[in-house]
């Protein structure tokens, strides 16, 4: 709870601005809790700092431009930019030769259940823009749906809990937990269906057609 003290005298001293500045470097893969630091923005939202439906907005802007930036530097260098220091130790070559395997076998859900996992996030962005599996507008919807699940969550967590600090590190612990159970439930639930398609198509087809009827003796 230190980083959020400190993130909260932070926003508290520098409004909206300071909040999607943050947001836009979890964006960039800057070692920041994105859940700390949307809890933070609505915490001084509830300190009276803040509009927190305003700051739902700010935060739901930040999410999306830091997420839209990586894809679209993946996009545009490719697999150039793990040539870049930065990039190198955030998705060395076999994290994105990783990350390919996973869109081959997932495809665009992987998109959606990044969202729910912390420390995925930026290299599956980076991989999507590189591999041009996925279009720029697709990406967005996808993303887009997911932030509104998780975002609010954080940012009116924060709002509801900022003057019950207590009880609010409680609702975090069970927050960052529970985003842990959602991903595993879509993860789960994506390779029951790759595996239910898989069978069904390798199961082989039985003929409804009716074979020509046998005279049966005596009849």
């Amino acid at each position: 709870m230190d980083l959020l003290e400190r993130l909260i005298t932070i926003f508290a001293e520098n409004g909206y601005v300071a909040v999607f500045l943050a947001l836009l470097l979890c964006g960039a893969g800057i070692p920041i809790p994105e859940d700390i630091t949307l809890v933070a923005g609505g915490v001084i939202a509830g300190l009276g700092y803040a509009n927190v439906h305003i700051m739902a907005g700010v935060t739901m802007a930040g999410v999306m431009i830091g997420d839209a930036g990586m894809f679209l530097l993946g996009h545009h260098f490719g697999v150039h930019m793990l040539q870049w220091r930065p990039i190198a130790l955030l998705m060395p070559p076999r994290r994105y030769a990783k990350m390919q395997q996973k869109f081959e076998r997932f495809g665009n859900r992987l998109l959606f259940f990044a969202r729910f996992l912390p420390g995925m996030r930026t290299a599956v962005y980076i991989t999507a823009g590189a591999t041009h599996r996925v279009t720029f507008a697709r990406f967005l919807l996808i993303d887009g749906l997911a932030s509104l699940i998780s975002v609010p969550l954080w940012v009116y967590l924060g709002y509801f809990g900022a003057n019950r600090r207590e009880w609010l590190s409680m609702w975090i612990r069970r927050g960052q937990g529970s985003l842990w159970v959602v991903g595993a439930v879509i993860v789960l639930g994506t390779l029951a269906l790759w595996w239910y398609r898989r069978t069904r198509k390798a199961r082989p087809q039985v003929s409804t057609t009716a074979g020509p009827s046998r005279r049966l003796d005596g009849l």
